[in-house]
């Protein structure tokens, strides 16, 4: 079994979202660190990269190897009431983080630096006059382009071309991806 690190290189602001608000500020929050850095929780990435492989199956003659490397990847599917649940697989996908060297420069100068690493975005509805509608404006904090690195921990040797063949396919990531944010590439990370 093998780890296999991969990085996230984001081209465009991205929003991973954390559920919370900062009340009349912003309306939607990225997900952080205890630092206040921005991380991608592994379970995101998980499933974007099942959405790849179930997607690259569909197109494949060979689907009993794209179908064991899943279920050992990313669990096997369980049908309970409507919705779809995980059994858990073989694999641990960690969080997806900056790289330890840039994580401690930017918490010796937290107060000046970390702020820097987000925006404000704001948007409003706009009706058929080209007038905003009433109570439409939203603001969401977004996280400007980053190289965040992950990893995947016992995972065969074997399978590690097919999740880079599962990367090619994910192109954004994130909250807002149809308004051009998270554009990205994830690919190996080479030592």
């Amino acid at each position: 079994m093998a780890d296999f690190i991969y990085q996230v290189k984001f081209l465009s602001d991205w929003h991973c979202g954390s559920g919370l608000t900062s009340g009349s500020d912003v309306d939607a929050l990225v997900i952080k660190d205890q630092n206040n850095l921005p991380i991608i929780p592994g379970k995101t990435i998980k499933g974007l990269l099942r959405e790849a492989a179930e997607t690259i199956v569909k197109l494949q003659d060979n689907k009993d190897e794209w179908n064991s490397f899943i279920t050992e990847v990313f669990g096997k599917r369980s049908e309970s009431g409507k919705s779809k649940k995980s059994i858990a697989s073989n694999c641990y996908f960690s969080n997806v983080v900056l790289s330890g060297n840039l994580q401690e420069k930017l918490i010796e100068e937290k107060a000046s630096l970390i702020p820097n690493l987000y925006r404000k975005i704001a948007s409003t509805k706009i009706d058929k006059d080209g007038i905003a509608e009433e109570k439409s404006l939203r603001k969401i904090e977004v996280t400007i382009p980053l190289i965040l690195y992950g990893k995947i921990s016992n995972t065969k040797e074997e399978y590690i071309p097919l999740i880079l063949q599962c990367a090619k396919y994910v192109k954004r990531l994130g909250t807002a991806r149809n308004r051009g944010f998270g554009a990205c590439i994830i690919s190996e990370e080479r030592e």
